[in-house]
């Protein structure tokens, strides 16, 4: 596995694709929504490399190196040189049918030997929750990580890309095939909870109107007073853990918006009536904390020095960490060492297990970690 790395910026991106020096099969593109030239940069590196696999998405920051970026595009050009891949897409007309578009991306990618899928999906239109409970329906055992396309902290308009697609409302797949490849993962926040653990009484999708019976933006504003008014972008900052019982591990969901006419939460994914959540909060060394033990678990479980390591962070993490957003990736590298080249996002929504063995999960706010060898 060959893995070269370039940061394209709008002005030298021509020149720089001279750089590399490869025939890649797989190019990830991690693409600022400022980026205007993104059809002529996928246009020329089809021209170069009729035979090369594309994907990626929109961003709400790109990851490159030690350095976070807005206006770029981090390009990952990879060479495996035993481990096969196949790349499939699906479309999602709206948020119900992400179960069903999960189903069919993994029957698309199911095929003998598959070892791992890396996903990226429109971050708006999508349901995450359901389509990777979807994707689990059909390879229970599979390994996949991935996000949802940003937009900055915009939210009004995401891209995915496949080959010389670039298409909100998809959903795309990289399957890797093959007991050549080696790959560790893991999704970690830096997040605790406080306060007790309220019942869902009422929501409506990705609303939540109800808890204990109470209004659920009055028992918000309870515990967070003047740091919360109208539709701060401060609540990034105030997500809650949900459970959908008490056996399962609590995962992070952050608050978008506020409903103050109807007293409600809306956040990135459903909160379902009945379902367990909890106020949750952070600061600034807890969330890289989070990030290197995140990295911790990922290299201990590939148990070799990758190639490549993938990160996925959350938008809202990037919010809370303002300008010391670097030190959580160089918190990651700090563990993994110099050789992996590092790639990525800021996000709305990751895709992964907690650690190893451990089921896929729809995230917000975490570290999402994903190492790739190739022996």
């Amino acid at each position: 596995m060959i893995v070269e790395q370039l940061s394209l910026n709008a002005s030298t991106w021509h020149n720089s694709l001279n750089k590399i020096e490869i025939v890649p099969n797989i190019v990830l593109l991690f693409v600022s929504p400022k980026f205007i030239a993104k059809a002529e940069l996928i246009d020329q590196l089809l021209k170069r490399y009729p035979e090369v696999k594309l994907l990626g998405c929109s961003t709400a920051g790109e990851i490159s190196g030690i350095t976070v970026s807005d206006k770029t595009v981090s390009l990952t050009a990879i060479k495996f040189e035993h481990v096969q891949n196949r790349l499939e897409t699906v479309e999602v007309e709206n948020r119900d049918e992400s179960f069903n578009a999960g189903v069919s991306l993994a029957e698309k990618l199911e095929f003998k030997d598959l070892k791992h899928i890396l996903l990226f999906s429109d971050g708006l239109n999508v349901n995450g929750s359901d389509l990777v409970s979807g994707l689990r329906s059909v390879l229970p055992e599979i390994g996949i990580t991935g996000g949802l396309a940003g937009d900055g902290l915009d939210f009004r308009e995401t891209f995915v890309i496949a080959n010389s697609l670039i298409s909100d409302g998809i959903v795309v797949g990289l399957g890797l095939y093959g007991d050549h490849l080696k790959v560790g993962y893991s999704s970690k926040s830096g997040w605790y909870g406080f306060g007790i653990e309220r019942l869902v009484t009422k929501s409506v999708n990705n609303t939540l109107y109800e808890l204990d019976g109470l209004p659920a933006l009055d028992i918000y504003k309870s515990f967070l007073g003047d740091e919360i008014t109208g539709q701060s972008s401060a609540a990034l900052r105030f997500p809650l853990s949900i459970r959908v019982n008490e056996t399962e591990e609590p995962v992070v969901r952050t608050v978008v918006s506020l409903d103050e006419e109807h007293q409600g939460l809306t956040f990135t994914d459903r909160i379902p009536k009945g379902a367990l959540v909890r106020l949750m909060n952070s600061n600034v060394n807890k969330l890289i904390d989070g990030a290197k033990y995140s990295a911790i678990e990922a290299s201990n479980a590939i148990n070799e020095s990758g190639e490549l390591a993938i990160l996925i962070s959350c938008a809202g993490r990037r919010k809370m960490l303002k300008q010391l957003v670097e030190e959580e990736v160089d918190a990651v590298r700090d563990v993994i060492g110099e050789k992996p080249k590092i790639t990525g996002i800021y996000s709305y929504g990751e895709i992964g297990p907690f650690r190893e063995f451990a089921p896929c999960k729809f995230h917000n706010q975490t570290m999402t970690i994903t190492i790739l060898s190739e022996c």
